[in-house]
């Protein structure tokens, strides 16, 4: 991905969050892998946690993240499966007050060619509420891997060109000023 050397690296604070019935701190591979290569980036990990699937509780992480200014993106790896546990973009989409669809089409399309059709059952989604960037990632370190790699680092990378989310960071909120988007 391009990258326009003129441009300075503006690092960003990203919140991680697992969610799982049966992972701990102790055996969150997913967790490990995505604060590993944040902080490679030059990102700063803002603050880990781990939560059961209970789209209540997830939602309760969300909102304190969101509403805490220094957390500039939250990421969560787990639950954005298809079964009856699976409640990872429900939660995300109770807080979201935009979704970037993109996301979620480009993880599938990029996950197509490494696990075929299977890539169905991912509901990996991104958005934005009250100025903070959230993904939801699967809860694998091969899908936190491709997620990371092929997207989320070249787009929060504020030398990426022709046009980075860290960009717009600072218009996030401009509909809560007045001023339009």
């Amino acid at each position: 991905m391009p990258l326009d050397p003129s441009r300075t690296f503006v690092p960003i604070r990203i919140a991680v969050l697992t969610v799982s019935d049966t992972r701990t701190t102790a055996d969150d591979r997913s967790g490990d892998a995505l604060a590993a290569r944040i902080t490679a980036a030059g990102h700063t990990v803002a603050e880990r946690g781990l939560t059961t699937d209970d789209a209540d509780g997830i939602e309760a992480v969300l909102r304190r993240w969101i509403a805490d200014p220094t957390v500039d993106a939250v990421i969560s790896t787990g639950g954005t499966g298809i079964t009856g546990r699976d409640l990872t973009p429900e939660a995300f989409r109770r807080v979201l007050e935009k979704e970037i669809p993109g996301f979620g089409e480009l993880f599938r399309m990029l996950s197509y060619a490494k696990i075929g059709t299977s890539t169905i059952q991912s509901r990996a989604l991104g958005g934005v509420s009250g100025g903070t960037y959230l993904f939801a990632l699967p809860g694998s370190p091969g899908a936190v891997r491709d997620a990371w790699d092929d997207i989320l680092v070249h787009q929060f990378d504020s030398r990426h060109v022709p046009c980075n989310l860290v960009d717009l960071m600072p218009r996030l909120e401009e509909h809560r000023r007045g001023t339009g988007c």
